[in-house]
């Protein structure tokens, strides 16, 4: 009986898996697909998704824009900033360090590792 129930384990965790996690609808996921399809649209959508305080949607907002375009500065630099709003600093930290300065404004890129750096200590840049 206990062997014929761990069988039931690795099906149930599949399907429990297999279930989005939010409950979008399949018109709300393709408007979400349409949106980041063009690159500043999807920016602007992962933003505003951010504004809100939805960051795990933005982070994968921000994800479906770099699918598209991985060579967008924008892009990749909103998905480092990002990672450490959710907490993944490390992670931040390493894709800020392989964006180049000369993609952004003067000072941008050392202000925003200094943003990164301090999240969770209670510091401000």
């Amino acid at each position: 009986m206990i062997i014929s129930s761990f069988r039931a384990i690795p099906f149930a965790i599949l399907i429990l898996v297999s279930i989005p996690a939010s409950s979008q609808t399949l018109q709300q996921l393709d408007a979400l697909s349409d949106q980041t399809a063009n690159e500043q649209t999807g920016i602007a959508l992962a933003r505003q998704q951010a504004e809100r305080g939805a960051l795990l949607e933005s982070l994968a907002t921000i994800e479906r824009v770099l699918t598209l375009f991985p060579g967008s500065a924008e892009a990749r630099f909103d998905h480092a900033m990002l990672l450490c709003k959710v907490g993944d600093q490390q992670g931040g930290l390493i894709e800020f360090g392989r964006l180049k300065d000369k993609d952004y404004p003067p000072g941008a890129l050392r202000q925003a590792i200094a943003s990164c750096q301090n999240v969770g200590t209670g510091q401000s840049s």
